[in-house]
């Protein structure tokens, strides 16, 4: 499966998030990549993973805790047609 999560961080706490971001070790999921963002959302971080609950956990328990980090929003990448 695959998932686009949308992160908002606290201000003054960018940088930092994105360090780590980058340490989130990968468990049954990953972080294929992170790109900065304009607009409501400061990251969007492609995650892979076998299962929504695999996802799921990595975003509530790596992701969610980190310091900064104030919200997320999970898409997950659906095939159509």
């Amino acid at each position: 499966m695959k998932a686009y999560v949308l992160i908002e961080t606290s201000a003054g706490k960018t940088k930092g998030v994105k360090k780590a971001l980058a340490k989130v070790k990968p468990g049954k999921c990953k972080i294929d990549s992170l790109d900065a963002v304009t607009g409501p959302y400061d990251y969007i971080a492609v995650v892979e993973g076998p299962s929504l609950d695999d996802i799921g956990q990595l975003v509530t328990e790596g992701i969610g805790m980190i310091d900064g980090v104030t919200r997320t929003t999970t898409c997950l990448a659906v095939a159509i047609g």
